[in-house]
């Protein structure tokens, strides 16, 4: 693994929590009703997703698996592997189509969703950053 490109990726991901943290609401009609606040935990979760889609694709290359052939399946790959656990793949790929609805379809997104992931699902992102953590410290053990 490039330690580099993947710490980079890391600190980004973990901004990219903190910014959804600091501006999540108490409560869902106050997301309901403030755009700013829409479009910093939107655009952060967006972001969010695709770090961890890179890290997952970088682990996957590092480990010589072919490319998964969408976001979501890098993330079943990573399961079949044993690198995450199934359940935690499953979460990451409703993430994906999270972000793919919030790109393309932004007029259709459930603030009621939005305010889950922000309240239940931010977890898992670390989640995945720890496992990848976890490789990097193994890689640099062997090494």
């Amino acid at each position: 693994m490039d330690i580099n490109v993947v710490l980079a990726k890391l600190e980004s991901l973990e901004r990219c929590i903190k910014r959804i943290e600091g501006k999540a609401p108490a409560a869902l009609d106050i997301l309901e009703k403030d755009p700013d606040i829409q479009d910093i935990i939107v655009l952060n979760l967006e972001r969010a997703v695709q770090q961890s889609v890179d890290l997952g694709l970088h682990v996957l290359s590092t480990g010589g698996e072919r490319s998964p052939q969408s976001m979501a399946q890098t993330f079943e790959k990573l399961a079949d592997t044993g690198f995450i656990s199934e359940a935690l793949a499953e979460r990451l790929a409703r993430a994906v189509g999270f972000r793919n609805i919030a790109v393309h379809e932004y007029e259709s997104l459930s603030w009621p969703i939005v305010f889950s992931i922000v309240q239940k699902g931010l977890g898992d992102f670390r989640l995945f950053a720890a496992a990848v953590l976890a490789a990097i410290d193994a890689d640099n053990s062997v090494n």
